[in-house]
């Protein structure tokens, strides 16, 4: 290989890692902006997606149950870290730390709010130029319970 290929090589990876990391930044945007259409068709349609053991059974089921855990919710979700591997020429691993914050509105039948720390741990493939999110898997490590909010009147 000479260097010029191998230089070309070197920025296809570079330019797929960014490629995710777009990817990613979206998917996190999208959840808080409740921008659940637009989440949804960040994945592949047969994609496998499990959060903190539950499973879900397509991308527009993940969805539409974050639609309706969150509602109105406020919301903040970071993704940090990376450890993107390219893995062939469109398919990709990786691993993100991540924390996120969620309160509810206060009631009787209100969920807890929490503050969450884990790891996302992810597969992607490209599909027609674009990276997609094939597989997700998050895991929480730590869980701090918040207290929800009560609207001012």
């Amino acid at each position: 290989m000479s260097d010029l290929d191998e230089l070309a090589r070197r920025l296809d990876t570079l330019e797929a890692i960014e490629d995710i990391k777009q990817l990613k930044a979206r998917y996190l945007r999208f959840v808080d902006e409740k921008k659940h259409d637009d989440l949804e068709a960040l994945f592949t349609p047969d994609a496998d997606l499990v959060t903190d053991g539950m499973a879900f059974k397509s991308p527009k089921d993940f969805a539409d149950i974050i639609r309706d855990l969150t509602g109105a919710a406020p919301s903040v979700h970071h993704g940090h870290m990376p450890e993107i591997q390219i893995t062939g020429p469109d398919t990709a691993s990786g691993i993100w730390a991540m924390e996120d914050l969620l309160t509810f509105p206060a009631g009787e039948d209100a969920p807890e709010g929490h503050n969450g720390y884990g790891q996302y741990r992810e597969t992607y493939k490209k599909v027609d130029g674009r990276w997609l999110i094939d597989t997700l898997a998050l895991t929480r490590f730590r869980m701090d319970p918040l207290d929800n909010w009560v609207a001012d009147a």
